[in-house]
């Protein structure tokens, strides 16, 4: 019979006890915009879920959705690196 090993570490409390880096936290700030957004969206879409949209929720859907397409705009704008003497 042959010996059947894990391959990888043992999943632990003590492997899972450490905090974000600064790093993290920087890209988790620079992201919360975007993520503000989609929670409107979603929120929006949810109130429609049960009840027909009228042109309210229609327009309060589209509203988030354009909200939600303009951060990740700016967010991909600020991720590109700058060019000198270029467009942004």
């Amino acid at each position: 019979m042959k010996t059947i090993a894990a391959l990888q570490n043992l999943v632990t409390i003590a492997s899972l006890d450490f905090e974000p880096t600064a790093a993290e936290l920087d890209a988790i700030d620079r992201e919360m915009p975007l993520i503000r957004a989609e929670v409107e969206l979603l929120d929006a879409q949810i109130m429609t879920i049960d009840r027909p949209a009228n042109e309210l929720d229609a327009r309060r859907v589209r509203r988030a959705h354009n909200r939600v397409m303009a951060a990740r705009r700016d967010l991909t704008n600020r991720a590109g690196t700058v060019q000198p003497g270029g467009a942004a």
